[in-house]
C-alpha cells in the first residue's frame, strides 16, 4: 500500500512538471499587446522575442542535457532548472528596460530545456514499458492544460498592468516543493563520447523527424488563425480565443485516453496526427465558415493531442530507461526547433504561392500534413509496435 502512494507521488511530481514546459513563451502570447503598448518606441521584433527566443535556448539546452546528467542527479538538475525558471520568469516584472527582459527570456529557455527532459525521460525510467502509452498521454494532457490556464491567467493579468503577465510563471513554486520533497536524487546514464548525439539521432530519427514535421505543422494554426478569423469572419476577437482554448482542451482530452486508443488501434494510430492535420486544414482552407472553423478546430485537437504522446511513447519504450539522456531531448529539441521554424517557412511559402489568398496559408499547411503523413509511412508502415524501427 505505502509503494502504491510514493509510485502516486512520484507519478503527479514529474507530470506536473508538463505543466510548466509549454508556457516558456505560449504563455505570454495573450499579453503581447500590452508589452508592445508600454514598449511602443521599440521594434516589433524585440517585442516578438519575448515569445520566440526562449525556444532557441531550449533547443541548444536539450542538446546539451547528457552531459548535464553526467555531473548531476535528477533532483539537483530539476531543482536549479525549476529555480532559474521562477527567477527568470517572474523577473521581467520588476524591469523596464527590454533588453533586459530578452536576457531573462533566454534564461528561461536555458530553464526548460533543463526540466522538459525529465518530464517525459522520468516516465520511461521509473515505469514499465506497459505503462508507458497511458503516461505519456497523460504527459500531453498536462502540458495541454497548463497552456490552458497559463494563457488565461497571462491574458487576465495583462489588462491588470503589462508587466503583470509573467507572474504566470510562479506557478513554478508549485512543482518545485514537489520536487524537493518528492522526487528521488538518483543519477540517469548518460553515454559518453562525442559520437552519442549522431547515434542517437540515426537510431530515433523518425521520432525526432516525426516530431519537427509535427509542430511545424501544428503552429501554423496558432500564429495565423486569430489573424485571418478576425478579417474574414464576423468573430470577435474574445471568441476567437474561446475556440483557440477549446482547441487545447481537446488536445487535453485526447491526451487523457490515448493509452485507450493506443490499445484500440495498435497499428493505426501513427497515421491519425498527420490524418487530422489534414483534414482540419482541409476545413480552413476550403470554407471560413462557422462550422467549418469549428470542425477543424476539433480536427487539429485531435491531431496535436495524438501526436506528441505517440512519438513520445514509442521513443520511450524503445530507448528504456535511457530515454531521459538519449531520445528526449532531441525529441525536445526537434519540438521546440519545429515552433520556432513554422512561421520562417510557412509564412513565405504562402506569400510566393497564394499572394491574394489570406487562406493560402492553410494550404501550405495542408501541403506539410502530407509531409508529415509520408514521413510516417516511409518510417513506420511496415513497423509494428513496440519497436520503433
Amino acid at each position: 500500500m505505502q509503494t502504491k502512494q510514493i509510485s502516486g507521488r512520484l507519478t503527479f511530481t514529474i507530470l506536473s512538471i508538463s505543466l510548466l514546459t509549454v508556457m516558456a513563451g505560449a504563455a505570454m502570447a495573450p499579453a503581447l499587446w500590452a508589452v508592445k503598448a508600454h514598449f511602443a518606441d521599440k521594434p516589433d521584433l524585440l517585442i516578438q522575442f519575448i515569445v520566440s527566443l526562449p525556444a532557441l535556448f531550449i533547443i541548444v539546452t536539450n542538446l546539451c542535457f547528457p552531459f548535464l546528467c553526467r555531473i548531476m542527479k535528477t533532483k539537483s538538475i530539476a531543482i536549479i532548472g525549476l529555480a532559474l525558471y521562477i527567477v527568470s520568469g517572474t523577473g521581467a516584472f520588476f524591469l523596464e528596460d527590454i533588453s533586459a527582459i530578452l536576457i531573462l527570456r533566454a534564461l528561461l529557455g536555458v530553464s526548460v530545456g533543463m526540466i522538459m527532459p525529465l518530464s517525459t525521460g522520468l516516465l520511461s525510467y521509473y515505469f514499465p514499458p506497459e505503462d508507458q502509452s497511458r503516461l505519456m498521454g497523460l504527459c500531453a494532457a498536462m502540458n495541454q492544460i497548463g497552456g490552458v490556464i497559463a494563457t488565461l491567467i497571462a491574458g487576465v493579468l495583462a489588462k491588470v498592468g503589462w508587466n503583470y503577465a509573467f507572474l504566470v510563471y510562479s506557478m513554478g513554486l508549485f512543482v518545485l516543493i514537489l520536487v524537493l520533497l518528492f522526487l528521488p536524487n538518483e543519477r540517469l546514464h548518460s553515454p559518453k563520447g562525442s559520437g552519442g548525439f549522431i547515434r542517437n539521432l540515426r537510431r530515433f530519427y523518425p521520432s525526432v523527424l516525426g516530431m519537427l514535421l509535427l509542430m511545424i505543422s501544428f503552429f501554423i494554426f496558432p500564429t495565423n488563425f486569430s489573424a485571418i478569423c478576425v478579417k474574414t469572419t464576423s468573430l470577435d476577437p474574445i471568441a476567437v480565443t474561446i475556440i483557440m482554448v477549446a482547441l487545447d482542451v481537446v488536445a487535453a482530452l485526447v491526451g487523457v485516453a490515448f493509452g485507450w486508443m493506443m490499445r484500440q488501434f495498435r497499428q493505426s494510430v501513427k497515421y491519425f496526427s498527420p490524418a487530422f492535420f489534414l483534414l482540419g486544414y482541409l476545413c480552413f482552407a476550403i470554407s471560413q465558415s462557422i462550422p467549418s472553423l469549428l470542425a477543424g478546430c476539433l480536427f487539429i485537437g485531435i491531431a496535436n493531442g495524438v501526436g506528441v504522446p505517440y512519438l513520445n511513447t514509442i521513443a520511450s519504450i524503445k530507448a528504456g530507461q535511457e530515454a531521459a539522456t538519449t531520445v528526449m531531448p532531441l525529441l525536445s529539441a526537434a519540438l521546440y526547433a519545429g515552433q520556432f521554424l513554422s512561421p520562417l517557412v510557412a509564412t513565405p511559402l504562402a506569400a510566393k504561392f497564394f499572394p491574394d489568398n489570406l487562406s493560402g496559408i492553410y494550404w501550405i499547411a495542408c501541403a506539410f500534413s502530407i509531409l508529415f503523413l509520408l514521413e510516417v509511412f516511409v518510417t513506420r508502415h511496415f513497423q509494428s509496435l513496440p519497436p520503433e524501427e
